[in-house]
C-alpha cells in the first residue's frame, strides 16, 4: 500500500520554531516528526511514501532521500503553489494504486493504522477518516437565553466533547478521482462535504490510541516530554 503524506505545511502555528525548518522535520527528541510517522506507516504495511513538498523541500529531500537509510522507499510530489490541504491528491493520484493513505506530516499518535485500513475495507467505505474524541473547554462563561433574550441558564466555562479529524485517510481512488484534479486547490473538508453531497460513503474510524495537534505549542512541549520519557512511545501499537 501506498501513503500521499501532506509535508508542504509551513508551521505558522510553530514559529519562530518553523522559521529555519519545515514543520515535518521539526524534532521531537532526536527523530524529527516525519520520520517518527513514516516508521508508524510502514509497520502498518505502507511499503511506498509519497511526499507532497513545497515549503523548505529542499530540506526535506536532503533528509530523506529516496528512503534508502530509513528501510523505507520515499519519492516526492512538487507544488509550485499552495494546493491546500486535499489538492495534492490531485497531483499524486495516478501513482497511488487502487486504496491509499493521505495523512498530515505532523502527524502524532499511536493510532493502530492497520486496524484501520482493515476496517476501511470491511465497511465498503470510499473514505475513511481517522477520528479522536478531543474535549474542548470554553474560555468564557456561555449564556442560554429564551426568545426575548431572557437568562435562561448560565455555564461557567463548560467543557465540550467533539469527534476531530486526526488528519489521516483511506481512500479508494475511483471515488476521490472526480472530485481532485492536478494544480487545483483544494481543503479535505471541502473534498469530504462534495463527497458526501454525492452519495459517497465516508466512515469514521475511532481508536483508543494517544494523539496530539504538535501545531499547538503546548502539545508540541508535551510531546517532548513523552519523548524523553519513553523514545518509543509514538511507535507502539
Amino acid at each position: 500500500m501506498r501513503a500521499l503524506i501532506m509535508a508542504g505545511g509551513r508551521g505558522t502555528r510553530l514559529r519562530p520554531y518553523s522559521a529555519t525548518l519545515p514543520k515535518p522535520l521539526m524534532p521531537i527528541g532526536d527523530r524529527p516528526i516525519l520520520e517518527i510517522l513514516l516508521n508508524r506507516l510502514s509497520a502498518a504495511g505502507v511499503d511506498h511514501s509519497i511526499l507532497a513538498v513545497s515549503h523548505m523541500r529542499h530540506l526535506i529531500e536532503a533528509f530523506f532521500g529516496q528512503g534508502e537509510r530509513f528501510g523505507l522507499k520515499v519519492s516526492y510530489s512538487f507544488e509550485d503553489q499552495p494546493l491546500g490541504t486535499a489538492g495534492p491528491i490531485g497531483q499524486a493520484i495516478d501513482r497511488l494504486g487502487d486504496t491509499f493513505v493521505v495523512t498530515n506530516g505532523d502527524l502524532l499518535t499511536t493510532l493502530d493504522v492497520k486496524r484501520m485500513i482493515a476496517e476501511h475495507r470491511e465497511t465498503g467505505a470510499d473514505v475513511t477518516v481517522g477520528s479522536y474524541r478531543r474535549e474542548l473547554k470554553s474560555d468564557f462563561g456561555i449564556l442560554d437565553v429564551d426568545g426575548e433574550m431572557r437568562m435562561t441558564a448560565y455555564r461557567e466555562k463548560p467543557t465540550y466533547t467533539h469527534l476531530v479529524s486526526m488528519g489521516i485517510y483511506v481512500m479508494e481512488a475511483a471515488a476521490v478521482r472526480p472530485f481532485v484534479a492536478p494544480e487545483t486547490s483544494l481543503d479535505m473538508p471541502d473534498l469530504l462535504r462534495a463527497m458526501i453531497a454525492q452519495g459517497k460513503r465516508v466512515h469514521c474510524f475511532q481508536d483508543d490510541c494517544f494523539w496530539l495537534d504538535i501545531g499547538r505549542p503546548d502539545d508540541f512541549a508535551r510531546a517532548q516530554q513523552i519523548f524523553e520519557d519513553d523514545p518509543d512511545f509514538f511507535l507502539k501499537s
